[in-house]
């Protein structure tokens, strides 16, 4: 956490000096991303199939993120993060000004436009995680689902902001002025980066590319509630990907609208985010996470079922409001919930996994929902959408989020005692099988193996490939717990950056239903590479 963080705890994190400036910074940003969004999905709404097109248009901003956001999650873990931020947002407005110089001069198609829209997405998806990960540099722990409500309000600000913005803009000029004013706000991303003079973490030593990348994905596969998070994310957002996709079609074919009618419709989502935004504090206090997410379904399928079957713009635009406020809810809940669950070693790879899903799941819905348009109608997809979060709603007493999610202590606990060895093995050598044996009286044996199991996926999620408890059949209390490692530098991080306090309280757990002390070995590889004692 940097300093400016952790000398104080103000009611709002937009007090911080330092959030705030990139709160604003990515704000402008939003703001210029909807506007090239608004003007790229008007110029092809009057061509025939313009269901299909315009959803191509989102799924091409989108879409990247399931191709490129768990290597750029590792990338943001293992790369000091604001320079990547640095790069990633020039390179982007390099690319949103080629876009406004080729309109300019009329030579974007519509396949050159989802092609450069792709590309956009692209840089958008490598910096998502890695802007994500700052957060909790930025503010105390305290103030993360404050800060996570805030982020989600910025996006739906920008999403109110920006669509009416354009609209006003399109009458009056062109879409090329909009490709370039996106431009202009991401070289204000790149300033509020510049200003930030981030602190290196005393022991930061990265990690290679690859094996982080395996590290990053057991972690995910062995933490039940992170899986449970991206569960719900992908069961809300796939079908709510509708409205997205087709509120420029309702406005133009059903509405009868032109572009300001469709920034109408969109300011009237974002003005909704915003008020949840304002109403996330005391709403936390009273909803959990779960009840969060399946208010958000039931608010986000009315707002469908409206904008599918109601022909009036008065009462769409009316009921749109608490459809953004659906939307901010379940943003923020799931957000929230999946930034307190990981701890900093992986939180960039996990919130890559996270904005897969969420965002992906946005691209391949946008994609769908388009397609099937054509033989249900518009009326009809949105209706099955609408139905499909219903169903989401009434699945959450079977499947809710777990209930420790986003309350385990994930800061770092102090490392493990130095391993003792006669020779300095290679760190990238392996695999390396450790070795624990406990002895365990009879009446203890029941307690003991229940926190083995938890130790055990505790095991996997830092690092080890293999996990096993065994029970020595000569002598009943003498069990061994035996564990598989990639490599001796995977153990060492273990050692020294994986454990977290919950994980302590494993280790402590199994431990207090041992007698004595564990004895600990470790096995490495006997083969002529390996030196000699």
């Amino acid at each position: 956490m940097t300093t400016t963080a952790a000398t104080a705890a103000p009611r709002s994190p937009l007090a911080l000096p330092l959030f705030r400036s990139l709160w604003l910074a990515q704000l402008a940003s939003g703001i210029g991303g909807w506007m090239q969004t608004v003007g790229g999905q008007w110029m092809l709404v009057s061509r025939p199939g313009a269901a299909t097109w315009v959803s191509l248009v989102q799924a091409a901003s989108l879409l990247p993120v399931l191709f490129v956001s768990l290597p750029a999650g590792v990338l943001a873990d293992v790369l000091d993060r604001r320079r990547l931020l640095v790069a990633v947002h020039a390179s982007m407005a390099l690319g949103a000004g080629v876009l406004a110089a080729l309109t300019a001069a009329g030579l974007t198609t519509p396949a050159l436009l989802i092609a450069l829209t792709f590309l956009l997405g692209c840089g958008q998806a490598v910096g998502n995680p890695a802007w994500q990960a700052i957060q909790p540099e930025l503010v105390p722990r305290e103030q993360i689902p404050a800060a996570a409500a805030l982020g989600s309000m910025g996006v739906n600000v920008a999403r109110a902001i920006g669509p009416a913005l354009a609209g006003v803009l399109l009458t009056a000029t062109s879409t090329w002025v909009l490709f370039t004013l996106n431009a202009v706000s991401y070289l204000a991303v790149v300033a509020a980066l510049l200003a930030w003079r981030r602190e290196e973490p005393a022991d930061a030593q990265a990690e290679a590319v690859a094996p982080a990348l395996h590290a990053g994905a057991r972690y995910v596969r062995n933490a039940p509630g992170v899986r449970r998070i991206l569960l719900r994310a992908a069961l809300f957002v796939l079908p709510a990907a509708a409205l997205w996709a087709l509120l420029p079609v309702v406005a133009s074919d059903r509405l009868h609208q032109g572009s300001g009618g469709y920034g109408l419709l969109l300011a009237a989502l974002g003005l909704g985010a915003v008020l949840g935004a304002a109403l996330m504090g005391p709403v936390r206090q009273i909803l959990t996470p779960s009840h969060l997410v399946a208010t958000a379904s039931v608010l986000f399928a009315l707002g469908t079922l409206a904008a599918g079957l109601v022909d009036s713009l008065a009462a769409v635009t009316v009921l749109m409001v608490p459809t953004g406020l659906g939307w901010l809810l379940a943003l923020s809940a799931l957000n929230t919930t999946m930034q307190l669950s990981l701890p900093a070693w992986v939180r960039a790879r996990g919130l890559a996994v996270y904005l897969m899903v969420f965002m992906g799941g946005q691209g391949i819905g946008s994609l769908l929902w388009g397609l099937l348009a054509r033989p249900l109608t518009t009326t009809g997809a949105l209706v099955l959408s609408a139905a499909l979060l219903l169903l989401t709603a009434l699945a959450m007493p079977v499947l809710p989020l777990l209930p420790q999610s986003g309350t385990l202590d994930r800061t770092l606990a102090a490392a493990w005692p130095e391993p003792v060895l006669s020779f300095t093995p290679d760190p990238e050598g392996g695999p390396v099988l450790v070795e624990i044996e406990y002895h365990v009286g009879k009446a203890d044996a029941p307690a003991f193996l229940a926190a083995a199991r938890r130790l055990g996926t505790s095991r996997l999620r830092t690092g080890a490939t293999r996990w096993g408890m065994f029970r020595d059949a000569a002598s009943p209390g003498h069990y061994v717990e035996v564990f598989e490692l990639p490599s001796w530098d995977e153990h060492l991080r273990q050692h020294h950056g994986r454990t977290t306090g919950y994980d302590q309280e494993l280790l402590d757990a199994i431990r207090a239903h041992a007698t004595g002390e564990p004895e600990v070995r470790h096995l490495l590889p006997a083969n002529p590479s390996s030196p000699s004692p």
